[in-house]
Parts: C-alpha cells; structure tokens; sequence
C-alpha cells in the first residue's frame, strides 16, 4: 500500500502509527500539543524514536466528548498538518470523520483519511476520499451497543463500511480496517475483539489496532492514562502476532520495541 510516496507491506511487518493529538481535552494527552511549536517537537521526537507514519487529529473522541464544528477542526489541524509536511518527509494520516476537513486537509499534503465512524458519519466522505485517491483507515464503530453475536455483528458492520467504499469508487487495495477498540463496546468486548482479531481477516482487508492507553488498559490494571504503557505493550504484542498492519500509538519508542522483539519471536531470528 502507497502511503505518502512510501511502499507498506500489507502482510508480514507491523507499522508504527504515532499520535498527534492537536486537541485540548483528549483523554491522555489533551493540550500537551495543540501549540505549533510543541505539535512540530513532538513529532520530530516520534520519528526520531522511530514512528512510520503520523496521525493528527482535531477532535476528541473520548467518552462523552462535545462534536467540534467543522470550522474549529479546520483551525486545530491544517495549520499543524501544513507545518509537519513542510518540516518532515513522513506519511501523515489526518483522523476526521468530517468530509469538509478531510478535503481540506488532503489539500493541505495529508496522505491517509482515518475516519472513525467508517464513511457512517458524513455520506460525502467516501466520496472525498475516492476522488483524491488516497488510501483511507476505517474503523468499527456505531450509535448503540445491540449486538446478537459479537465478533460477527463487528465483522458486518466493517462489511458496510467497505461495501459503501466500493459503492463510491475506493479501490480495496487502499482500505485498511481497524476493529475501534474503545468505541461502541464494554469492557469484555473490547478484550474479545482484541483477541479475536484474526476473525476479521474474512474481509480481507489488512488490521489497523489502536488500544494505546484506552480504557481497557485502565480498568484492567487499575491504572490512570498516563500509567498504561506496559498494558498498552502488551496488547501490541496481540497486534503482531494476529497479523495487524499498524499499531497506533502514543509511546513510539517503547511500542516499537515491543514489535521488533515479537517479530524476532515469530520468525525464529529470520530478518
């Protein structure tokens, strides 16, 4: 998969997705970045650490946060996205499921659409992304919590979300899937699909996991977000072994290791 000039292997080596939150309340990191100059350094030390590619995103998505204008988004992220992509030679994906600052910010140099409600929450954003043919990320996600069995309902829902990318034209070689850890689920629910993930590879579409410091790593381990990066460890080392594509994460540095030593693991030593 093309992603920002560069190749990604789809199958075989798990990516390293680093977080830039340019917001002033999300969950684990709100208003550490949403200054140019903090934004820029961060990520400068994300690459350094060894990120692959970068996710920016505008608006918090965490339990009962407040919808953003589409106006306010555009001034959290195009500026930052514009600077990162002057300063930096790295992928940038932008996370909006706004079809107005998803166009707006592929103007402005992003590489990758992360759309969270997976083309459900605005019907103009499979449109946007088609047209610009960039690769897009989408995740599991819905308004209520009914579920008859679990893992197929999450696995038809996804089925949705690519039938309405090929409906407006996104070709599936530019689709990565992510399960929403987080999102939609409870407690149990969320452990399940991090365990199950490989249940998803029907679709196949290469896996996206993003746990990094959520709430099912607190409430197992009894610990506050900016305590979980051993938890947040360990469901990447889920990740590599079920075969995902990308981790998304906040700690670069101590994720990435975490991937090396599980891709040692698997391969017996075998670069």
């Amino acid at each position: 998969m093309l992603i920002g000039g560069r190749e990604f292997e789809s199958e075989g080596h798990t990516y390293v997705m680093g977080i830039l939150n340019v917001t002033p309340d999300s969950f684990s990191d709100g208003g550490r970045w949403n200054r140019l100059d903090k934004a820029l350094g961060h990520v400068e030390d994300m690459l350094a650490q060894g990120a692959d590619l970068i996710d920016i995103g505008g608006e918090s998505a965490r339990p009962g946060y407040t919808p953003l204008s589409e106006e306010e988004e555009l001034h959290r992220v195009i500026p930052v996205l514009e600077a990162v992509k002057a300063r930096f030679d790295v992928p940038i994906s932008l996370d909006t499921c706004k079809a107005g600052v998803a166009s707006e910010g592929i103007r402005a140099g992003a590489d990758l659409i992360n759309d969270i409600w997976g083309l459900k929450y605005d019907d103009k954003m499979a449109g946007v992304i088609a047209e610009s043919g960039l690769p897009c990320c989408l995740m599991h996600n819905r308004k209520n919590t009914d579920y008859g069995n679990f893992m197929q309902d999450v696995a038809a829902d996804l089925a949705e979300s690519l039938y309405l990318a090929e409906k407006a034209g996104i070709a599936r070689e530019k689709i990565v899937l992510d399960p929403g850890v987080g999102f939609a689920k409870s407690y149990e629910q969320n452990l399940e699909v991090i365990n199950s993930l490989e249940e998803l590879k029907v679709l196949g579409q290469p896996l996206l996991l993003g746990c990094s410091r959520k709430s099912v790593v607190g409430l197992t381990l009894d610990l506050p977000a900016d305590q979980r990066v051993e938890g947040t460890l360990t469901t990447t080392v889920f990740g590599v072994m079920k075969g995902c594509m990308f981790v998304r994460v906040h700690d670069v540095r101590e994720n990435l290791r975490a991937v090396r030593m599980a891709e040692a693991i698997l391969r017996g030593g075998r670069v």
